[in-house]
């Protein structure tokens, strides 16, 4: 009998190695317990509805994702994972603040569209609220997704800076979600910026990095890519973004209902 047959262990045991090695490195610990000579950066990427076959590593044999392949070549690929849900704002919960999402009514509310009052309340402890404690900065690039101004957002709950969204989904050229609003932010500051988002998304991460190594600060970037979640608007394709403006009268509420299965956001 092997070690692990004779020591099982169970996800939950998993998770929590996982937290207090997360834990360990924001605190400056190293395995024997003493503080490295600096603190650790840290960039989390997260690709929406992106399936785990879906890029070359994992084994699609179809398509070509080099860069991503690169990273994994580097890192560490996990061959047996589950994610904690199968719809978004569930799973950004979860990932946010480290605990199982059904905890929260946030966790339990898909689609948030139309409850202003449902979101990550700002007194809940998350990753980059903890991150601040151990003398981090923080920037969201991206998605949020768990709930709206006034009351919530990526400001309230621990985050120093933000650039991207706040809605489940949004045209990748004219930068709507649900109506003819725009809904692309700088902070809490609305704003209106030509260019497709994948691309805006990647030059502010790569410009919030290069003046976090100025300023020497450990940081923590979260880089939550749209992409490729519907619409599926690759670049190049204004032409279908301009269909679907003048389908749905500005928005992509109507053409959520054409998606083929169940709307996980």
């Amino acid at each position: 009998m092997s070690p692990l047959e004779d020591h099982p262990i169970s996800r939950r045991d998993l998770f929590r190695g996982a937290a207090t090695g997360m834990v360990a490195l924001a605190l400056g610990i190293d395995s024997k317990g003493a503080p490295p000579a600096t603190k650790p950066n840290i960039v989390f990427i997260l690709a929406d509805d992106l399936g785990f076959a879906d890029v070359a590593c994992y084994g699609r044999p179809d398509l070509s994702t080099p860069n991503i392949d690169h990273l994994a070549a580097q890192g560490v690929r996990f061959l047996q994972a589950y994610a904690n849900s199968a719809v978004c704002t569930a799973t950004r919960t979860a990932l946010i603040t480290g605990r199982y999402q059904y905890r929260l009514r946030l966790g339990l509310e898909e689609p948030l569209v139309g409850n202003a009052d449902v979101g990550l309340e700002p007194a809940h402890p998350t990753l980059p609220s903890l991150l601040k404690k151990a003398g981090y900065s923080s920037t969201l690039v991206g998605k949020w997704h768990l709930g709206v101004l006034p009351k919530f957002g990526p400001l309230k709950s621990g985050y120093d800076h933000f650039y991207g969204f706040r809605g489940g989904a949004l045209d990748y050229y004219s930068h709507t979600g649900g109506g003819t609003t725009e809904d692309l932010w700088d902070d809490d500051v609305p704003i209106h910026q030509a260019g497709y988002l994948t691309d805006l998304l990647g030059i502010r991460a790569v410009d919030v990095v290069n003046g976090y190594a100025k300023s020497r600060q450990p940081f923590m970037i979260s880089l939550h890519f749209s992409a490729p979640h519907w619409p599926w608007e690759a670049p190049g394709d204004e032409a279908e973004s301009e269909r679907l403006r003048r389908q749905n009268g500005g928005g992509l509420s109507t053409s959520m209902a054409e998606r083929k299965g169940p709307i996980s956001e």
